[in-house]
C-alpha cells in the first residue's frame, strides 16, 4: 500500500528538485512549503542560500538577510536558524488541505532548528500529502527520522531511475489530486 507522503533521496546533482518541479508542474495543484536555493559564490568563494515559498515563481524571489539560510563553500557552512526556525515554520504552517506541501530540501542545515524541524514533523504526522527532497546524509539524525517515517515511500533518485521515478509518481500525485478537490 501506497503511504501518505514521498520522499526522494539521493547524491547531489541527480535531479531530485528537476524531479519534484516536474510533477508539480503536471500535479495543477496549489503548493505549499518550502524551496532553498543556493546561489553563485561571492567573492570570498562563499555561496548564500535561500529559503523560498515553494509555490512562488523564480522571477519573484527575493534575496534577504530574512530568508538567507546560510552560507557554505567546500569545507564550511554557517546556518542562519532564524530563516529556518521563522520562514521555514511558516511556509510549513501555511499549508492547507487543497494542495501539496513541498520541502525542497531538506539537509544538516537545518539539524539545529529545533522549531523547523518541529514543524517538518508535525507535517509528515499530519493529513496533507507532502513531496520532499532529502539529502542523502547518513550522519545526520534528523534527516535519518525523516527517511524513516512511517508514512513516508523513500525514492532514491539516480540519473537512471529518475525518468522511471517521475512515471510511477504521477499516477498517485493524480490521486492526491481528486483527494483534495
Amino acid at each position: 500500500m501506497q503511504k501518505s507522503h514521498i520522499l526522494l533521496t539521493g547524491e547531489r546533482g541527480v535531479g531530485k528538485s528537476t524531479l519534484i518541479q516536474r510533477l508539480l508542474k503536471e500535479a495543477d495543484m496549489p503548493v505549499y512549503g518550502f524551496v532553498t536555493k543556493r546561489e553563485a559564490a561571492d567573492a570570498a568563494g562563499f555561496h548564500p542560500i535561500y529559503i523560498h515559498p515553494a509555490g512562488q515563481p523564480k522571477e519573484a524571489r527575493c534575496h534577504t538577510e530574512e530568508n538567507l539560510a546560510g552560507m557554505c563553500d567546500r569545507k564550511t557552512h554557517t546556518v542562519h536558524l532564524a530563516a529556518f526556525d521563522g520562514l521555514g515554520v511558516r511556509y510549513l504552517e501555511a499549508a492547507q488541505p487543497d494542495g501539496i506541501l513541498v520541502m525542497d530540501e531538506l539537509g544538516f542545515m537545518e539539524a539545529e532548528a529545533e522549531r523547523f524541524k518541529r514543524a517538518v514533523f508535525r507535517a509528515l504526522d499530519g493529513e496533507f500529502p507532502v513531496l520532499a527532497a532529502v539529502k542523502a546524509r547518513e550522519d545526520v539524525p534528523f534527516l535519518n527520522d525523516i527517511l524513516h517515517h512511517r508514512e513516508a515511500t523513500v525514492y532514491t533518485v539516480t540519473p537512471e531511475n529518475r525518468e522511471a521515478i517521475y512515471t510511477e509518481l504521477l499516477p498517485l500525485l493524480r490521486i492526491w489530486k481528486t483527494h483534495c478537490v
